[in-house]
């Protein structure tokens, strides 16, 4: 066989293999991937984002907390390019991300609302389970919580005091409360409260107790009756209602208490969606992402959650065996 004939076989290998395979034996997600999520989220992120990087070294993972509700928006309004968004609400990609932006929507992790402070709080030697709603009506206490507009984790700290309102009797609780609570002390999302706490500018803040562990913070467990960490009351959780920005601008919605659960989505037109997919199969694994968020104070669902048969049809292959379909 000429050398020129042999040439041209080796050409249309190539070529009939490249059609079959366009991506190679043995290729690798690589380039930018960007992640929108929740604040709640950023300390086990950085663990996975360390993790994910070492396994796919050309994967480099941009990374951009914010409160749930404005990380969602970033992408249905201002049409930020994005390949993975996170919230610690999964009714937030619900409502303003599914069905537009992404195609399906899974619960990966639960959390509950704590009160944390510092040895330099007020009253800190006295606060507990029992009297911390009399502490935080002292005119001298200064106590905050994320934007309710921005951030789950302030509607939900909105709805845990509503709720405590119900469960110590005292149905002018909640005004009382957030009587003394200046607006200044809102803050655009939960964790930019921490550094008030640590530096004494601030004596009690609502908090994830994820957050709050990862943290080193002190804090307050309340009963499930009012934490919103206990799915098995969430028909008394949905009791307490606030009503915060809607999907349009100048809109708004009432949202209901309910336990709290993350989500995460796979944004349709991804940039990067294979090495985003990667990322989703390692966050969601149990012996991988899942199994940090448990060592770091966060009870993971092993396996995670979808709704309905028709949403775990439309996750990628890679995930399929990731997730379960439960309410």
């Amino acid at each position: 066989m000429s050398r020129c004939k042999l040439c041209g076989i080796l050409v249309v290998l190539f070529v009939v293999v490249s059609a079959v395979l366009p991506c190679g034996l043995g290729a690798e997600p690589q380039g930018k991937l960007v992640m929108f999520h929740a604040g709640s989220l950023s300390v086990p992120l950085e663990a996975m984002e360390k993790a994910f990087e070492a396994k796919y070294p050309k994967v480099d993972l941009l990374r951009e907390p914010s409160g749930s509700q404005k990380a969602a928006r970033k992408v249905s309004e201002l049409q930020k390019p994005c390949d993975i968004m996170a919230s610690a609400d999964y009714k937030v990609i619900d409502k303003l991300l599914v069905p537009d932006f992404g195609d399906w929507n899974v619960r990966f992790a639960t959390n509950q609302l704590v009160l944390c402070y510092t040895d330099q709080s007020r009253y800190a030697d006295e606060v507990n389970a029992e009297n911390w709603y009399q502490i935080l009506q002292k005119k001298e206490v200064s106590w905050g919580h994320s934007d309710p507009n921005l951030d789950p984790c302030g509607y939900r700290s909105l709805m845990v005091v509503q709720l405590a309102a119900k469960y110590y009797k005292d149905p002018e609780l909640y005004d009382k409360l957030i009587a003394n609570r200046p607006q200044e002390n809102v803050r655009p999302k939960s964790v930019e409260l921490i550094s008030l706490l640590q530096t004494g500018n601030m004596d009690y803040a609502w908090e994830y107790l994820s957050v709050a562990v990862q943290h080193g913070l002190k804090y307050i467990t309340l009963p499930d009756e009012i934490n919103l960490g206990n799915y098995a009351y969430d028909d008394q959780y949905a009791e307490a209602v606030v009503r915060v920005t809607g999907k349009e601008p100048g809109t708004f919605m009432d949202i209901k208490g309910k336990s709290c659960t993350y989500g995460v989505t796979l944004i349709k037109d991804a940039p990067n969606r294979e090495a985003a997919v990667a990322f989703l199969a390692y966050m969601l694994d149990p012996e991988g992402g899942l199994k940090v968020l448990k060592e770091m104070g966060q009870p993971p669902f092993v396996p995670c959650r979808v709704p309905t048969e028709a949403m775990k049809a439309k996750l990628p292959e890679e995930l399929k065996d990731l997730a379960v379909v439960k309410n």
